[in-house]
């Protein structure tokens, strides 16, 4: 959906300059270490361009088109950007059951194609918003599937949960509802990103007076690359998300 897309946007930001690859996948950077584990979420294409072994998917255009045609457009493989037309219009049961079961087929489809890529499949990384349709309806059917496909493998998800001091909608509580119930059945972990944490966050540590959603997910985008930074660089905590969920 469009912040799970947005954070997943961030987050690349990140990773690709820790790794040295700027926004047209062209290594620019100086250091051993950081081709080192790039493999871990980068493909090396026949052009010698790394493109992130990532799928961004809407029910609507508009986001996905805004990152095509951004700085970090040419990053990723567009054959992975998958957008239907309809949107979900913040309903959970247009994303889980109706436009998002459309969709969902293409989806997979292209997941495999990564997953069989992979040399050692981990699992998967999801981004999603609760309080909307897609994110929190097409996500958590995402999230069954996969489950159904790789039982074996990690589910982690990133996701945003809503809060009634910054809401966007008046049925945010039922879309994050429905969609616990699926997370507590399918996912191995979630990291809760709670909305008004991140505010509280950006006044009283960043003093910021009006943060904006970039600098909101600018945080999110550091503590997901906080989190997988054990698995992409070699050094003393070695850790990976197994190990995290057993910790936890």
């Amino acid at each position: 959906g469009q912040c799970g897309n947005q954070i997943g946007l961030e987050f690349w930001k990140i990773v690709s300059a820790e790794h040295g690859v700027d926004p047209t996948g062209t290594y620019v950077g100086d250091k051993d270490e950081q081709l080192e584990r790039a493999y871990v979420f980068f493909t090396e294409s026949a052009q010698g361009k790394y493109v992130p072994r990532a799928i961004q998917f809407d029910l609507e255009v508009g986001v996905i088109d805004t990152i095509k045609n951004g700085p970090h457009g040419a990053l990723f493989n567009p054959a992975n950007q998958i957008a239907g037309q309809s949107g979900a219009g913040n309903n959970w049961a247009k994303g889980h059951y109706t436009e998002g079961a459309e969709l969902i087929d293409s989806v997979l489809d292209h997941g495999r194609r990564e997953a069989e890529k992979a040399d050692t499949l981990q699992g998967f990384q999801i981004t999603q918003s609760l309080g909307g349709g897609t994110g929190s309806g097409m996500g958590t059917l995402l999230i069954s599937k996969i489950r159904e496909e790789y039982p074996d493998r990690m589910m982690l998800t990133y996701s945003v949960y809503p809060s009634p001091k910054v809401s966007d909608t008046v049925v945010e509580p039922y879309n994050t509802l429905l969609s616990i119930h699926q997370l507590i059945e399918n996912a191995d972990e979630v990291v809760v990103l709670d909305n008004e944490a991140l505010y509280d966050l950006c006044f009283r540590l960043l003093k910021l007076s009006q943060p904006t959603f970039a600098e909101l997910n600018n945080i999110v985008g550091n503590t997901m690359s906080a989190i997988t930074s054990c698995i992409r660089f070699s050094g003393q905590l070695n850790s990976d998300l197994r190990k995290l969920a057993v910790n936890l």
